[in-house]
This record gives C-alpha cells, sequence and structure tokens, in this order.
C-alpha cells in the first residue's frame, strides 16, 4: 500500500538534495582555473563524458598534441553526474527510434553501438577505472496488457529475450509486470561520476591539461586558429571540440535545437538482505517500462534503487537554473510510483533527491557539426542516452576537426540536423502540449491523438 500523501512528502524531504554519485568522500580536488594567456593545439570545452572522452581520445591518437579541456564548474557535475549510470549501445535512442530515422544505415548504427559499448569497457579496464561497471543488460516491463504486444514485435525485430510475466517476475519481483524483455548485452550499469573522475585521471596521465571553475564565454576565429574567452583568461587553439550539453551553445546557431529539459531522480537507503530478497534482482539489470512517460531504475553497487524518470519538466525559456535541480511534487510523485511498484518495500527511506537539465533535440538522438571554417566541432542532442553515446560523439566531433573523410563523417546521422524548436512561447506551449498528450495517450492504451500524430508526421514524434 503506498502511503499517503503527507508521509511520502515526509520520506523524500528527509533525502539529502544532492545527486548520490557527486555525494562521495572520494570525490577529487577541484583542479585550478586557467587564468591569463594559454596556446593550445586542441581546446575542450565542457569537463562532461562529451569533453573527457574527446580530450582522451585526441591525445590517445597524437601523444604530441597539446590538448587543454575545461570546465565551467567541476568534472561531472552537470549531466555526467546526475543520470541514472545507464551506458547503452544504442547510438539512437532505442532500435525502433534508430530505424524509423536512418533506415539506410540501421545496421551500421547498431554495429557503431556495440563497438562503442565495447571500447568503454576495455577502457575502463585498460586505464583502471573503478565505476562499478557491470554489463547486466537491461529490462524492459510492460505494465499495462496493450504494451506486451509490443515488446513481443521487439523481441523478434531486435534480438531481445522476451519474458512473459512469471518469467519477469523471476528477474525483479513487482505484481505491476506483466511482461518484459531483456537485452543481455546492450547496456552496462556503472558509476556516472566514477567514470568521470577516472577518465579525467586517465586525461592527465597521458599529457592533458584539466582546468575546472573556467566557464567559457566566447568564440572568435581568425586565419591562426580560435579565440576562447574565458571567465579570467584566453585560450588559443587551433582546433575547439565543444561539449557544452543543455547549457546554452557557443554557437548562437544551434541554440533553436537544443531544448533543456529536467529529469528527476530518487535514490533510496541500501536495501537490506530481507528487502533485497523480496525483490529478487540476482542479475542486476538496468529497468525500464515502456509507457511514453516511463520510469528508468537500477540497483546501486550498495544496494540501493535510483529510481529516476517520469516528469519531465521544461522552464520558459530554456533556463537553466540550480533552483530547478529541486522539485518536490515530482519528488512526491516518483515516491509514490517506486511503492507501488514495490510495495513489499513499504517503509523505506529516501538518501538522495536531485535534478539536472538533459539536452533535448527533436530527433532524440545526438546531432554533429562544425563551425567558425571548420575549426571548431560539436556534438549535441544525446537526450538522456549520452553516458555512451558519447564517446561516439567525440569520435565524430575529432573526425570531423581532421577535415578527413572517414566511415563516421559520410554517416547520414552525421551529416543530417534534428528540425529546430520554434521560439517561445511556442516552444513552451509545444512541449506542455506533447506532455499532455502523452500522459493521455498512456491512459488510453497507448492511442496518439492529433497532436502525437501530427509531431509524429513532421518527425519529431517519440513513443518512449
Amino acid at each position: 500500500m503506498v502511503p499517503p500523501h503527507q508521509e511520502l512528502t515526509r520520506l523524500v524531504g528527509a533525502a539529502k538534495p544532492t545527486p548520490f554519485w557527486l555525494d562521495q568522500p572520494e570525490r577529487p580536488a577541484a583542479r585550478p582555473p586557467v587564468r591569463g594567456e594559454l596556446a593550445c593545439d586542441l581546446a575542450v570545452i565542457g569537463g562532461g563524458f562529451s569533453g573527457l572522452w574527446t580530450a582522451l581520445l585526441a591525445k590517445e591518437a597524437n601523444p604530441g598534441r597539446s590538448v587543454v579541456l575545461i570546465e565551467g564548474n567541476r568534472i561531472g557535475s552537470a549531466a555526467s553526474g546526475r543520470n541514472g549510470g545507464f551506458c547503452d549501445a544504442s547510438l539512437t535512442h532505442g532500435a525502433e527510434n534508430g530505424r524509423e530515422r536512418f533506415p539506410a544505415e540501421f545496421d551500421t548504427l547498431q554495429r557503431l553501438g556495440a563497438e562503442n559499448l565495447t571500447a568503454i569497457e576495455a577502457a575502463v579496464n585498460r586505464y583502471d577505472i573503478d565505476c562499478d561497471f557491470e554489463r547486466t543488460g537491461s529490462i524492459a516491463v510492460a505494465t499495462e496488457p496493450y504494451q506486451v504486444d509490443v515488446l513481443r514485435a521487439d523481441a523478434n525485430s531486435y534480438g531481445v529475450t522476451f519474458l512473459d510475466a512469471e518469467a519477469v517476475r523471476t528477474e525483479v519481483n513487482s505484481p505491476a509486470y506483466v511482461a518484459g524483455t531483456w537485452d543481455k548485452d546492450g547496456t552496462a550499469m556503472l558509476h556516472p561520476a566514477k567514470l568521470a573522475w577516472g577518465l579525467a585521471a586517465a586525461c592527465e596521465g597521458i599529457g592533458v591539461r584539466i582546468a575546472e571553475r573556467t566557464p567559457a564565454t566566447g568564440l572568435a576565429s581568425d586565419s591562426d586558429g580560435v579565440t576562447v574567452r574565458t571567465r579570467d583568461g584566453v585560450l588559443r587553439a587551433r582546433r575547439v571540440a565543444l561539449g557544452t550539453s543543455a547549457f546554452p551553445a557557443l554557437v548562437r546557431r544551434l541554440r533553436p535545437f537544443i531544448v533543456p529539459v529536467y529529469d528527476y531522480v530518487l535514490v533510496t537507503d541500501p536495501l537490506t538482505p530481507h528487502q533485497l530478497a523480496g525483490v529478487g534482482w540476482r542479475n542486476r539489470q538496468g529497468v525500464s517500462d515502456t509507457g511514453n512517460q516511463f520510469h528508468y531504475y537500477r540497483l546501486t553497487a550498495d544496494n540501493r534503487i535510483l529510481w529516476g524518470g517520469y516528469d519531465a519538466i521544461y522552464h520558459f525559456g530554456g533556463d537553466v537554473r540550480r533552483v530547478y535541480d529541486q522539485r518536490p511534487a515530482t519528488f512526491v510523485k516518483l515516491a509514490s510510483h517506486l511503492l507501488a511498484t514495490f510495495p513489499q518495500l513499504e517503509g523505506i527511506g529516501f538518501s538522495h533527491r536531485w535534478g539536472g537539465a538533459i539536452d533535448t533535440c527533436s530527433r532524440f538522438c545526438a546531432f554533429f557539426g562544425t563551425a567558425h571554417h571548420g575549426r571548431v566541432a560539436y556534438a549535441l542532442g544525446y537526450t538522456g542516452l549520452g553516458v555512451g553515446a558519447s564517446r561516439f560523439g567525440a569520435r565524430v566531433m575529432l573526425d570531423l576537426l581532421s577535415g578527413e573523410p572517414t566511415e563516421l563523417t559520410q554517416l547520414q546521422m552525421v551529416r543530417s540536423r534534428p528540425l529546430p524548436f520554434p521560439p517561445e512561447p511556442l516552444a513552451y506551449l509545444g512541449v506542455q502540449a506533447t506532455r499532455w498528450s502523452l500522459a493521455r495517450a498512456d491512459r488510453r492504451s497507448g492511442r496518439r491523438n492529433l497532436w502525437l500524430r501530427a509531431l509524429d508526421a513532421a518527425g519529431m514524434g517519440f513513443d518512449s
């Protein structure tokens, strides 16, 4: 039985208002900022996964190249330290989205995604990064009868294992489940902040210079290279890679292609052995349900449940503000959903609550390109899949900056762009209409209304 609203409010109110991943005693001390003038071959802007992978791969490929990475706050402090820790092989936000948008190269993108995940695992091992990496796979669960046929079709089309009600509850025990699919190799669970910190250490170990608390404020270019203005200095570089996620893009023409959508997460206290036995979860897969407004959840290394998703909140004007990291109404809603899914956990407490902005684009997977006459490359719009796909995005940026055609630069996914979002107030009204329509579809056995069908026809639709 789900506790009353007042009790849920008390439970989530007792949680720390900070990301669990970043609330760790082993978090490295802040590196000093850039002050004055500095020159390098490659400047990387952004200390999340996109920037860290770019710096690491660039230096691995050319040890003589000078690489400087600057981060406006702390390494991994934004999306890379606030996500669920699902490292997915998909580059396209799921097979169905990829097949719909890139049918001619879908198989190639699936292969590249699988290779990318394997390369991440290899790098974790090569640099001895202690990030709780577990290649457990993931389960998609149906909680409504109409979703079962969709999962059965996915099993037939994409080589995942179909689980009936009994089989899925054997894996993870919830009375809410009526079926599921298990992708046994396509997802790894990890500690995202530890991955970011480990990648930063690996970068420095091979000669990358990293500066924190060095926000970039502008870009300019000339025949000699690119000037990156920072709060306290100037960075001159021959080439620049941008990994700025949901923050306003330094290349202004890119801003209409991204909206920052806030996602929220709860983490429970560690499960007791009795509680863990009650939910099963022996294989420790990541789990997500298949509604339009979906949850994602998993076990941490110390057997807490991380539970996130469902609400996706866009603020008028596309602002990214620290105050938006906390949303009490959403935390109460998430707690009620968790306890409805796992009623055997009645009375469990919550240790952490937080939110963060996702760089969302209209095709729901990353887009790429160059600016400043090919001297600046960008990868943006991961829409929640950046833990894994960011390494692929780093490879794309480096290939684009090389000026040489490669397998990656010839991909339609790389050569094309999503549709831009309209200006305000249309963007805000459109997002709210979409949220309302998706919730309505979930209540009507998945039936999509005229607004959602119009988005589908325009190439901006997504159903999970």
